[in-house]
């Protein structure tokens, strides 16, 4: 991350004292640079094209577009940056929302400054899930319901994930266990064990300590995973175990 520059932020969110405290926290670290600041979704999707951020912070609930729709165009876009959600409680149904469209991450928005910095740098890197239990948590109690009433959930059904190529909006949107993903098909039989690893919200080390390889090796597999499911990054790779069936949520009644 040092050789490439500091890590670009965008703040997204429509209060501006909000913005102000983040901006404190984020440019007091050498390593992260706040490279703009947006008050609506569509501003954002604007801002991303225009200033190439690394992470955006991306509240939900603003005027003009809110920030569910605003990850769902950022994630549809050519754009790598990563998206962190600012949510109000960790079991939010906008978090998973957020998570579906596309988003790497999720905060609550009074955070303590250390976890935010460390939030950022980790999505950043790209190597590993913000709290991946609170996440698994999270899908498990709402993915059954994913697709049927909630707001945000999207047009298309919502639970097609970024770069889907097919009709995975259904994946979500009854109880009934959904049929199996053909992509799924191509992994090797250690990658699905990865996947799966993955999906329990184990690191990288343990999967590796699970498995007896090193963490060069996980890393290697996880990469190849995202390539062949065409996913944006770790978090999109639970979401979708989570929305394909592979992974059972634990208080399912199928």
């Amino acid at each position: 991350m040092l050789d490439k520059g500091p890590v670009r932020v965008l703040l997204v969110d429509d209060q501006p004292l909000l913005r102000m405290g983040f901006r404190l926290i984020l440019e007091g670290e050498d390593d992260l640079c706040i490279v703009g600041e947006a008050s609506n979704g569509a501003e954002a999707v604007s801002h991303v094209r225009e200033l190439a951020p690394d992470v955006v912070l991306m509240d939900v609930r603003m005027p003009v577009l809110d920030g569910i729709e605003a990850t769902r165009a950022i994630a549809a876009s050519d754009s790598d940056a990563k998206i962190i959600i600012l949510t109000t409680f960790d079991l939010d149904e906008y978090a998973f929302a957020g998570l579906r469209a596309g988003a790497s991450a999720f905060l609550l928005k009074d955070v303590a400054p250390a976890e935010l910095i460390s939030a950022v740098r980790v999505v950043a890197s790209g190597d590993a899930v913000v709290a991946p239990r609170v996440t698994q948590r999270l899908l498990e109690t709402y993915v059954r319901g994913a697709g049927a009433g909630m707001d945000h959930a999207g047009a298309d059904g919502g639970g097609q994930r970024a770069g889907a190529e097919d009709g995975g909006g259904q994946r979500a949107a009854s109880p009934a266990r959904p049929a199996r993903d053909p992509l799924l098909a191509d992994l090797t039989p250690r990658e699905n064990e990865m996947l799966g690893a993955m999906a329990e919200g184990l690191s990288n080390a343990e999967i590796a300590h699970r498995y007896f390889l090193s963490e060069a090796t996980v890393k290697t597999h996880v990469r190849r995973i995202l390539t062949k499911l065409h996913l944006r990054d770790r978090v999109q790779a639970v979401v979708y175990a989570y929305e394909t069936g592979l992974v059972v949520p634990s208080n399912a009644d199928y």
